[in-house]
């Protein structure tokens, strides 16, 4: 079947199903590409259907929301994973590009499917059991210890969906609530990493340095690029294990292989096939953004650089925080930007055009130089006056700043 192209520019039109931010900065990538994004947006207020020109409105568990994106689009992708696996075969079935397709993309969806993929695979990860009675649980608890950790197979990110337990007592209710579950040792890490990849079709893979990501009660809140102290051996480990799973999997676009790092290597997390927030690094910090990255793959094009574009990056996230409470009396967004701007010149903004609401993913900054120290002061330092109209003292404004 021939590609569809964009009459106007005869490029490619690349169908993103959802609207949020990585949408957003998958539709900068493509301006400069020359392509067109069209976007599947739940409302006409999300981040990406704020600046796109081709939004169309509608639900990702509609197949016939999904069939409206896809018609005459080149090939259809995502921004998030939770697209119904059976109407993405039903898309294939009627000649759509999907990418990366349904058997791959179900193991980022099925973290069950994950895990015995990944053990017939024979690739490292937790010690883990499905299970769906209180026994079970106890039964799997005996042979790793308590606590353990149970998650829902499909639908959790950013910390939900996944329940630290200590004892039988707290499973029940868990149980009746979600069904069957998918329990994990708790892993005695030391960090938790990332691997990304892109892959292309022709079977073209590009891997970046392995990064650092530092969680709060869920959420990444800052990434490192390299990982610190990560050394060379362990660092070219986990790429190629990377590299082997989106291979074996047929993975078509970016995938990030989330880690643990142990005291014996490292640990297969989790998976997500699209781009990922342990890679918005890139967009600044490499010489290929990883929603350039994405483009480029899921449309078959020679995959760009990954090289870095200096020797340490830090990604801290705005998350909402004390401006956004409603009875916020501080200087407002525009004042924040403004002064963030004129007091870190060299601190990359991008902000998501989101409405702000606490512990909420507003924006990222991006800080590049030579020290971890410096650079990450940096970083989390303009972070924290984005989200909380807090200067750290080690950069305090001149009176006249304000």
């Amino acid at each position: 079947m021939t590609a569809s192209l964009d009459p106007r520019t005869g490029l490619p039109v690349v169908a993103m199903v959802g609207g949020g931010q990585l949408s957003r900065m998958t539709h900068q990538a493509a301006i400069a590409l020359g392509q067109s994004l069209r976007v599947l947006a739940a409302d006409p207020a999300e981040s990406a259907a704020l600046v796109a020109a081709d939004v169309q409105l509608g639900d990702h568990r509609d197949l016939a929301d999904l069939r409206r994106l896809a018609e005459g689009a080149t090939v259809v992708t995502f921004d998030h994973e939770h697209v119904p696996t059976e109407h993405l075969r039903a898309l294939e079935a009627d000649g759509t590009r999907v990418a990366p397709g349904p058997a791959a993309l179900v193991h980022a969806q099925d973290k069950l499917v994950l895990r015995r993929a990944l053990a017939d695979a024979g690739e490292p990860q937790p010690a883990w059991a499905e299970v769906s009675t209180v026994p079970a649980v106890a039964a799997f608890a005996d042979e790793v210890g308590w606590p353990v950790v149970l998650k829902t197979p499909r639908g959790g990110y950013d910390g939900k969906g996944v329940f630290v337990v200590h004892g039988p007592d707290q499973v029940a209710e868990l149980l009746e609530q979600h069904g069957t579950l998918l329990a994990e040792e708790r892993v005695p890490m030391l960090r938790e990493l990332s691997a990304q990849v892109a892959r292309s079709p022709f079977g073209q893979v590009a891997v970046w340095p392995v990064v650092e990501t530092v969680q709060r009660d869920g959420v990444c809140n800052e990434v490192y690029a390299p990982a610190p102290g990560l050394g060379e051996e362990l660092a070219t480990a986990a790429q190629e294990l990377a590299v082997r799973i989106a291979d074996r999997l047929g993975v078509v676009g970016m995938l990030a292989v989330e880690l643990f790092e142990t005291a014996d290597g490292v640990l297969v997390n989790e998976l997500a096939m699209r781009p990922h927030n342990s890679g918005h690094w890139s967009i600044d910090g490499a010489v290929t953004s990883q929603f350039e990255q994405h483009l480029r793959a899921v449309l078959d094009y020679p995959l760009g650089s990954t090289a870095m574009t200096a020797p340490v990056v830090v990604m801290a996230n705005v998350l909402g925080g004390d401006a956004a409470a409603e009875d916020w009396s501080g200087p407002g967004l525009d004042e924040r930007i403004h002064h963030c701007m004129a007091h870190w010149p060299d601190v990359k903004l991008h902000w998501y055009g989101k409405g702000q609401r606490r512990g909420r993913k507003l924006g990222h900054v991006t800080a590049l130089g030579t020290d971890l120290a410096e650079v990450r002061a940096r970083a989390v330092a303009a972070a924290r006056y984005l989200a909380d109209g807090v200067v750290d003292p080690a950069f305090a404004f001149d009176d006249d700043e304000h």
